[in-house]
């Protein structure tokens, strides 16, 4: 360096450490440069143009109210309690448990109470539509029949296995449904609370840069720094309030998001509380164990296995058409007003039935041949569920082996980052840097907090994923 630049280089270098020594705590904890020579600057403290800058910030877009708290245990226990999918699931299951009782009905008696009243023409018979032809009398009667069925060789039976198998397959689904919505919610929360950090980082950020550039605007007026400085730092002040605009966005979009899979309608705003470990749990690693683990207890799996048990039964119900069916069948009642031809008052009589099929125009061998074939799609249903929980669980095995290892480098990222915005920052006060370099150092810090804030948003729902997969 020449001698006459360092002449030149010496008032405004002696001028910023006098300054430095006199604020070296405020810097070290804000990272901001030193206050410029200007009477209007003299009157303010750092830690109060910070604050101006903030609430800057804060008036480009009025905030959302401060709403209620909310942890993740609450959000899953609302979610339970008013997701309309949750009840949907439940009603599908009272749903299907009546229909067991629909099929068990044909074991149970049947008793029909008939009152009858005919008036005829004199000497009529029915003549036409039937083989016989029986003659009609004048009465008014009552009565009761009676029906039960004694055998059909097992089909009822079976239908109601397989109405019992398709109701315990919709209590399967209705958990199945809770998991799906339990995951969901954990999503959205741990999306909302990323939306929330990124906020706080890009709001931090501008306050950062606006104080930055409220200095060296004080510097280039009073002819320490040049107009370019100025021009950078003013464009980095006007990107990190896009930040928050699109940071402001991305967590309003969450909050819906979060109100949706909650069943709510409004938009509520909540008070997210963090309770995310500083060192998280390390990822599971033994990925065969819980794909074990996920075939014996995911829900949806027992209640595909469920519908096989139901299809297999039910095909079996079909082949049992063939056998013959066996009912009683009783009446009896009284005949108060009846034409003289009716001579007793009351009448009553008892039977038996057996119904043989003979020949069905080949529907019931085509209708067993229809459910052995659902059964047996529902059994490759079966097969292909449990290859893809396979790969599901193996996949988020990995997923949040990778998201773990992500915390710890992005975390490293953070430290390197701020070291060299700290670099950044002591070359630029003494003149051995210019703007850009120091631009780059808090676009690199902020993209590091970022990155920090989705990493560790990231394992946990990573981890997340991993119960959801296995079932837990």
């Amino acid at each position: 360096m020449s001698e006459n630049r360092r002449l030149k280089l010496l008032p405004a270098t002696c001028l910023l450490l006098i300054s430095a020594v006199q604020c070296p705590a405020v810097y070290a904890q804000k990272g901001t440069l030193p206050d410029a020579p200007s009477a209007q600057q003299q009157q303010q403290t750092p830690m109060q143009q910070q604050g101006a800058a903030q609430q800057s910030v804060s008036q480009d877009a009025p905030a959302a109210p401060a709403g209620p708290k909310l942890t993740l245990a609450d959000s899953e226990r609302m979610a339970l309690q008013h997701n309309p999918n949750i009840s949907v699931a439940r009603l599908m299951q009272l749903a299907q448990a009546q229909v067991t009782r629909e099929v068990r009905a044909g074991e149970l008696p049947t008793a029909i109470v008939d009152l009858t009243a005919v008036g005829a023409h004199d000497n009529s018979r029915l003549t036409a539509g039937v083989l016989n032809n029986p003659i009609v009398y004048d009465r008014a009667a009552g009565g009761l029949t009676a029906h039960q069925l004694i055998t059909d060789f097992g089909r009822t039976h079976n239908l109601v296995r397989s109405a019992q198998a398709n109701a315990k397959a919709e209590l399967d689904t209705e958990r199945a449904t809770a998991e799906d919505v339990t995951l969901a919610v954990d999503h959205a929360f741990y999306q909302a609370l990323t939306a929330q950090s990124v906020l706080k980082v890009a709001e931090q950020t501008v306050a950062t840069r606006q104080a930055t550039g409220d200095q060296i605007s004080a510097l280039t007026a009073s002819k320490l720094r040049s107009t370019l400085d100025l021009s950078l730092a003013n464009v980095q002040v006007s990107q990190a309030k896009l930040l928050v605009i699109d940071a402001r966005s991305a967590e309003a979009t969450a909050i819906a998001n979060l109100n949706a899979i909650l069943g709510s309608e409004n938009d509520d705003q909540y008070d997210l509380v963090d309770e995310t470990p500083a060192n998280p749990q390390s990822a599971p690693t033994d990925a065969e164990n819980l794909v074990q683990v996920a075939l014996r207890a995911r829900p949806d799996l027992v209640a595909l296995q469920d519908r096989f048990v139901a299809a297999k039964q039910y095909s079996t119900a079909e082949h049992d058409l063939k056998w013959p069916t066996i009912s009683a069948l009783a009446a009896g009642g009284g005949t108060p007003v009846r034409a003289d031809q009716i001579s007793s008052s009351w009448y009553g009589a008892a039977g038996a039935n057996v119904s043989i099929p003979v020949f069905t125009g080949f529907e019931y061998s085509a209708r067993a041949k229809e459910a052995d074939l659902r059964a047996q799609a529902a059994q490759e249903r079966v097969r292909n569920l449990r290859e893809g929980i396979a790969r599901d669980v193996r996949t988020a095995v990995l997923n949040a082996q990778m998201a773990f290892q992500r915390i710890g480098v992005t975390r490293e990222l953070l430290d390197q980052a701020d070291t060299a915005m700290q670099l950044a920052q002591s070359r630029y006060q003494v003149g051995l840097s210019g703007i850009a370099e120091l631009s780059q150092a808090q676009l690199a810090q902020t993209e590091a907090q970022i990155g920090y804030a989705n990493a560790r948003y990231v394992y946990q729902t990573a981890l997340a994923v991993v119960k959801y997969q296995t079932g837990q």
